[in-house]
């Protein structure tokens, strides 16, 4: 199975950046996560910028990430104060649709974080993603950015059934997660069960694709802190905590394993989900069925909504 290159969340500039090992180069992005040029409309240019962010923008229901940027600065000056309305133009001329309300999300609580918004794009093709927002000079502005959307997503998406995938446990390392996990505090509840297993079993699950020491953006680590205290919430539901990028044990810690190019390496279980991008997670019934599905960030809200769902 081919590997393929994904992304992590946001710099400190809210662009996103190569989630990347030693040695890696930072990879291309996806279309949907580049803005094209911005068109405003009066005078003076945009005191504040727009940053799509979302990875993988297709037809159907969805979260629609993005960041603001000062483009004087290329600061992030996203804030739970700043309210933003989003909707998306079709260049055939059809009819605009409104976003849902744009919600802030804290990546990191109170260091950085970005807008959450619900849209259900009705068909392919070329929109324009129009921003409107208080400037840094006062009055509103519209800012408008290309937005390409795909037929399909390439992750496996909301209603979707999950595949089958034989993730790793702590039975394969004799117990051992530091043969297993990056993280620097694991818990052992995310390694007992594969997600195979689960899904064989019928037991309602969060799958979470991080890795806390390859992640530059140091998002991944905060991912799994803020799922841990769910596990307590949720017993109900079981916990798989996977590693993105293939890595082997040596001098007493976890390496990747890179390609003749010196890029990390995915694993199948990311192959076979779609990812475009880590962390992500995902939250799927008793069904198998694909309830929850949050690239790159989530509220506390979401991720609730989703366990009430399944549990």
């Amino acid at each position: 199975m081919t590997s393929r290159r994904i992304l992590s969340l946001i710099t400190v500039t809210v662009l996103v950046a190569a989630c990347s090992g030693p040695g890696a180069s930072e990879p291309t992005p996806p279309p949907s996560a580049t803005p094209s040029p911005i068109v405003i409309g009066g005078s003076g240019g945009p005191s504040v910028l727009p940053v799509a962010i979302s990875p993988d923008v297709a037809v159907g229901p969805q979260r629609f990430l993005f960041g603001i940027v000062d483009p004087s600065t290329n600061l992030p000056i996203a804030a739970p104060d700043r309210a933003v309305a989003v909707r998306f133009v079709p260049s055939d001329g059809g009819a605009a649709i409104d976003a849902g309300p744009a919600t802030f999300v804290w990546g990191i609580v109170n260091e950085r974080g970005i807008y959450v918004s619900e849209v259900d794009f009705p068909k392919a093709g070329k929109w324009t993603a129009e921003f409107t927002t208080p400037g840094l000079r006062g009055a509103e502005e519209t800012i408008r950015l290309e937005l390409p959307v795909a037929e399909t997503r390439s992750a496996i998406a909301l209603g979707e059934k999950a595949p089958s995938v034989a993730t790793p446990t702590a039975d394969d390392v004799g117990g051992d997660l530091s043969r297993l996990s990056t993280d620097a505090h694991p818990l052992a509840a995310f390694y007992r069960t594969s997600e195979a297993q689960a899904l064989k079993d019928g037991d309602p699950f969060v799958l979470v694709f991080a890795t806390p020491k390859f992640c530059q953006t140091a998002q991944c680590g905060p991912t799994l802190d803020r799922l841990k205290p769910f596990v307590e919430r949720y017993p109900s539901v079981t916990f798989i905590h996977v590693e993105p990028y293939q890595l082997t044990f040596d001098q007493d810690q976890l390496q990747p394993v890179l390609d003749v190019n010196q890029q990390l390496q995915t694993v199948p279980a990311v192959d076979d989900f779609g990812l475009l991008a880590e962390p992500w997670v995902y939250v799927v019934d008793r069904d198998g069925i694909v309830r929850g599905s949050f690239e790159l960030i989530f509220s506390d809200d979401e991720l609730t909504a989703a366990l009430d769902e399944v549990k």
